[in-house]
């Protein structure tokens, strides 16, 4: 027994139905080996990658309806893997990255569900420097900028892995930490796109947040 609940959904993205599977609560926990316990994940923040949140559906949504043949994608803090289901769906060539130590084998049950072929997987600690990543020409992800270290360790890792014309799309819930990050994106030569979503200003809006969106062009 894995020592945890978990629970089956359907939620439809675009034109499509995808099954997830997730924790039941944000109750559960299990670490028998201590490998969250090692990666710095506490007991409390344990279940949260296991959850289905508003940002990763307004993150999928997103993705869906946008042209993504001939680019390499990488998502950053996947969880359930929701957004990389997708984008595999749609035949995109991407990569799903995340620091929880089990966020890989729920990604891959995911894909069993959904029958698609396994995303590929990385498991990624964003202070650290993964020289066989590679480059990708968009780097996307859900509710990020989670703690206030967040902004750095993120833009730097994006600075390493963004190929010379690359694109970035955050949806940030708004946490408070999104106009450090726009500052210091801003310093690894990423200008904030003009048609930036801004979803605060809408009272019918099921989810409270901002798409931030970002493009490199260097010569």
């Amino acid at each position: 027994m894995p020592g945890y609940r978990i629970k089956y959904s359907t939620l439809s993205i675009g034109a499509e139905d995808f099954h997830l599977c997730s924790l039941r609560d944000k109750q559960q926990f299990a670490d028998p080996d201590g490998l969250a316990e090692q990666a710095g994940i506490s007991s409390a923040t344990w279940p949260l990658f296991g959850q289905i949140w508003p940002a990763g559906q307004v993150l999928a949504q997103t993705l869906s309806g946008m042209a993504v043949q001939g680019l390499r994608i990488l998502e950053l803090g996947c969880g359930l893997g929701l957004t990389s289901l997708v984008l595999q769906r749609l035949g995109a060539d991407i990569t799903a990255s995340d620091y929880h130590p089990l966020a890989g084998e729920f990604l891959l049950r995911n894909s069993v569900l959904n029958e698609l072929p396994p995303v590929t997987y990385h498991n990624c600690d964003w202070a650290e420097h993964y020289l066989g990543l590679g480059l990708f020409d968009l780097i996307i992800g859900s509710d990020l900028l989670y703690e206030p270290v967040h902004p750095a360790q993120l833009a730097d890792f994006i600075a390493r892995h963004g190929a010379r014309c690359c694109r970035v799309v955050i949806v940030d819930p708004g946490r408070g930490n999104g106009a450090r990050f726009s500052r210091l994106m801003l310093g690894h030569g990423y200008q904030q796109m003009a048609d930036t979503v801004n979803l605060l200003d809408d009272p019918e809006a099921p989810f409270k947040g901002r798409i931030l969106q970002y493009q490199r062009l260097l010569a």
